[in-house]
């Protein structure tokens, strides 16, 4: 099998261990859960329940306002008790439907198998992928169906699986492929269906022998799918990334993944949307690894949407130590929570609980010109020059340097010696260019 891999990058610790040959586990059943209209990238769902409600497992409470939106579905039967704002992970409220428990788990009469995939047409499909409310389950969060609508002239000819996971800590997605890897494999048949392409690719970092040989044998004699291994390295799941290693295509600046042919999924949401297909359930639940030294008994759980953070947390037994850092997600591309009391969401792959010493900043120095950051840049970027720019509030030079093409992947503040915040400047660069962008159009 070939080893396929990109230029830059870098090597952060794994950190798997702890959870990488933990089964799955179901977790227990929250008695209230917090489900946000808002859980994908796009316009938020309108809500259409109301407090008194009884709601079961599958139905759909929250409608989707536009093409870049998903409907949202009840995880649990029991009754609406709020609709109101909450705090999510994105850092911000936004409006929410609360719903205490019955404890029932009644399935919705909604909830029904959509047919033999082979029977099902291309709109067929991405129809069932958008009212299932399946988005990007790598953590972006973007929904599928419209993944799957590329512009008339874009020639997409090739669907890829992300299965790199290269985020150090999280195992979701690994255990995901060791357990369920017939989903894994009859998702991407669905989506090559849905775009109507011919060739797919599952790529697999060499640090999951085992899953590579699990999804090998369950797509082991379907035309058109390969099983690829990718180097260990990170950002190997980068979307940029994936594609050049499995195609050798490079994406244009300022472009899309569609503008090299490719469409790029995570392995998540190829299992996603096999469940939506083979049982009609939308997306409710997701793979949580909860990890890190701050946590006791650290494991991959099968969390219902809207479950606390802080209730997940408890069955993994609790906090321990002095805690420094909570982040939703990996280390490299994760955001730190402010607090325990927010529900997990689809875009949850994680839950990492540091401790104070881990968590702990070192101090920046000035910058020694050694230009690691620029050899670790998988997108050819100057983060340096672009970071001095954005520290002296020239955005517009951040811009002519390409800011916008940095994938916020974090490398080239790991490598950096003298610890500068390169990523983080360049992201006050990206979000004041955008804001410029967006006054002007409204010009």
């Amino acid at each position: 099998m070939r080893t396929l891999t990109f230029k830059g990058g870098t090597h952060p610790p794994h950190s798997k261990k702890a959870t990488e040959n933990l089964a799955i586990e179901r977790a227990n059943e929250p008695k209230v859960v917090v489900i946000p209209m808002q859980q994908h990238i796009g316009a938020p769902c309108d809500p259409i329940v109301q407090i008194g409600d009884e709601v079961k497992v599958g139905q759909k409470i929250g409608e989707a306002k536009g093409f870049v939106s998903v409907p949202v579905h009840s995880s649990v039967s029991g009754k609406v008790v709020a609709v109101e704002p909450r705090l999510y992970s994105g850092g911000m409220a936004v409006p929410c439907v609360v719903i205490e428990s019955d404890m029932q788990n009644t399935v919705s009469a909604e909830v029904t198998p959509k047919g033999d995939l082979s029977k099902l047409s291309a709109e067929d499909v991405k129809n069932i992928i958008k009212e299932a409310g399946i988005v990007g389950m790598g953590g972006a969060t973007f929904p599928t169906h419209v993944k799957l609508a590329p512009p008339p002239d874009k020639k997409v000819d090739t669907v890829i699986l992300n299965g790199a996971e290269c985020e150090p800590y999280l195992t979701s997605d690994h255990r995901l492929m060791l357990e369920y890897p017939d989903d894994v494999v009859f998702g991407l048949q669905a989506l090559m269906k849905a775009l109507g392409v011919k060739k797919g690719y599952i790529g697999i970092e060499t640090n999951k022998p085992d899953a590579i040989e699990k999804v090998y044998e369950a797509a082991k004699g379907i035309e058109g799918i390969e099983v690829v291994a990718l180097k260990t390295k990170y950002p190997q799941g980068a979307e940029k990334q994936l594609i050049f290693a499995c195609t050798k295509r490079e994406v244009p600046s300022g472009g899309l993944p569609a503008d090299a042919g490719v469409v790029v999924n995570n392995v998540g949401t190829a299992a996603a949307v096999a469940q939506a297909i083979k049982t009609g359930m939308p997306l409710i639940e997701r793979i949580v690894t909860i990890t890190g030294a701050g946590v006791n008994n650290p494991k991959n759980l099968l969390v219902k949407i809207g479950t606390s953070f802080r209730e997940v947390i408890d069955q993994c037994g609790g906090l321990k130590g002095n805690i420094g850092k909570i982040i939703a997600g990996g280390p490299m591309m994760g955001i730190t929570q402010f607090s325990l009391d927010i529900p997990a969401i689809k875009g949850t792959s994680g839950i990492l609980v540091l401790s104070e010493e881990e968590a702990r900043l070192p101090e920046p120095s000035n910058c020694i010109r050694c230009g690691k950051c620029v050899e670790t840049c998988p997108i050819n970027l100057m983060p340096v020059n672009i970071s001095a720019c954005s520290l002296a509030n020239k955005h517009e030079q951040a811009e002519a340097l390409n800011a916008m093409d940095c994938i916020e992947c974090g490398s080239c503040s790991f490598v950096c010696p003298a610890k500068r915040p390169l990523v983080d400047s360049i992201r006050v660069s990206k979000r004041e260019i955008l804001a410029r962008r967006k006054k002007a159009q409204s010009k």
